[in-house]
């Protein structure tokens, strides 16, 4: 019987095997008919995924939306290495990608965000809102569906050519560039003395030739024009009622920033929200002045990303312990029956081992061993076969390879389907940092739960690689 169309009716990995131990070429049938075909993501599955929509990816209500800014939030600009964005990417993939939504809000037009996304290991958000809440993306890596009807709703008492006719009256607003500008934002550099003066009447004069505005001034130099319906507020409240019409409203709303323009998504009732350590004096003051009675808002003691964490940690809004912080080694062979865990647990492994952050011991690669099915195959990304014990031994001679070469791995949009019993096929992209080049490539694992220990075996990975990757050291590219 074809192994496909056994996967499809229902048998599982090891009935299959059983099956195909009847033959005298067991180990060539497996690699021949590796079910590779099966994990394969088919273009017309993920053209159907787009088109049932963002808010149809679970049955019930969202746990969580993490709604945060990226510029000083998120992305620490003063830390190189990316260390606490890496943790927070970590946390999230293991504990809240599977049920939850992660929102960036960002000053940043959509080609700025995406110019961004190429300089730092920023995971795949379920919803990008960009250009000051005047733009909302849905898929949030690349322009995957972007939302008419908000977009239609800023249109109203906006005119674009009637702003930038009256803010040319003020030579001390200077515009930023091109690439910085939207339909529905006009963008300037401005000094704080100027900024409160202009706009002071800068409403009032658009408003009697029938234009509505928002005027946002952020981090002591941006000043942004927007249509009244937009801002970060607008966008953010506009996607809740929008969860909350499919009765879909969500357990809770966390919401992180740094700067000005986050000032009002802390208006939102019923949300919480963090500045981090490292805001700027304007959100401070605003807090001062607005919410410091307010117990769902608190200034964080750490930065960035750590401080996100933190906020988490606060609120109670579920485990706050990044895998890159408890990876214990002596203890790496603690058994899980979680696809996502368990691919996140090995991927960190993997980079402490090339990094030399474990000791170099036969102790870890036996244990490898014994999560995978001898008979298991990895199809590495240019479509070379080998047994997964065959490249667990070449894993060996490349601990420590990765020290001085800044190597770091991370995982995006990680998610498993039980596809039978005790059988699961996870998912994700897979980031690998060397020397400042990323490499990247989409992975399928199929996994199955063998034996009376209840462990999760290893028993299939596939590998091809994403947009323009590829490794000129195929050697040194193991899983």
């Amino acid at each position: 019987m074809d192994l496909h169309l056994c996967l499809e009716i229902g048998w599982n990995y090891r009935e299959l095997v059983q099956q195909y131990t009847k033959t005298k070429s067991l180990k060539k049938r497996l690699v021949s008919s590796s079910p590779a075909s099966l994990i394969k993501r088919t273009k017309s599955d993920k053209g159907e995924a787009e088109r049932l929509g963002l808010m149809d990816r679970f049955d019930g209500p969202p746990r969580l939306i993490l709604v945060a800014d990226l510029d000083c939030t998120l992305v620490d600009h003063d830390d190189p290495e990316n260390t606490d964005l890496l943790r927070f990417n970590a946390l999230w993939e293991a504990q809240y990608r599977h049920d939850s939504l992660l929102v960036y809000c960002t000053g940043r037009s959509f080609s700025s965000y995406s110019s961004l996304r190429k300089r730092r290991p920023l995971l795949t958000p379920d919803i990008a809102v960009t250009s000051v809440g005047s733009v909302i993306v849905y898929g949030g890596d690349s322009l995957v569906s972007s939302d008419d009807v908000w977009t239609a709703r800023l249109d109203d008492k906006w005119n674009r050519d009637i702003v930038l006719e009256e803010t040319s009256k003020f030579p001390q607003l200077d515009p930023q560039p091109a690439k910085s500008q939207e339909p529905h934002k006009v963008s300037f550099y401005v000094e704080r003395e100027h900024a409160v003066e202009i706009m002071k009447v800068l409403s009032g004069r658009l408003e009697e030739r029938g234009v509505e505005v928002k005027l946002v001034y952020s981090n002591g130099y941006a000043f942004d024009v927007l249509p009244k319906e937009a801002g970060k507020q607008g966008a953010l409240t506009y996607l809740l009622d929008k969860l909350e019409v499919q009765g879909k409203q969500p357990s809770n709303t966390l919401v992180c920033g740094d700067s000005g323009n986050d000032a009002e998504l802390f208006n939102i009732a019923q949300v919480y929200g963090v500045m981090v350590s490292n805001s700027h004096e304007e959100l401070l003051q605003w807090h001062e002045e607005n919410a410091k009675d307010n117990p769902n808002i608190f200034h964080a003691s750490q930065r960035c990303g750590a401080g996100i964490i933190e906020a988490i940690e606060r609120f109670k809004l579920g485990s706050s312990v990044s895998p890159r912080d408890v990876l214990d080694t002596e203890n790496f062979h603690v058994e899980s029956l979680n696809p996502v865990h368990e691919v996140v647990k090995f991927y960190l492994f993997y980079e402490r081992w090339r990094c030399g952050e474990v000791e170099k011991s036969d102790k870890y690669l036996q244990y490898l061993k014994s999560l995978s099915s001898p008979l298991g195959v990895f199809v590495h990304p240019s479509g070379e076969e080998k047994l997964i014990h065959e490249w667990i031994d070449e894993m060996g001679n490349l601990h420590g390879d990765g020290k001085e070469k800044q190597f770091r791995i991370w995982l995006d949009k990680v998610s498993s389907s039980h596809i039978s019993s005790d059988t699961w096929v996870a998912r994700f992209d897979k980031h690998e940092l060397s020397e400042g080049k990323v490499r990247s490539c989409s992975t399928k694992v199929l996994l199955s739960c063998q034996g009376e220990k209840q462990k999760l075996t290893w028993m299939h990975i596939h590998q091809s690689w994403l947009d323009e990757s590829y490794s000129d050291d195929q050697e040194k590219w193991v899983f």
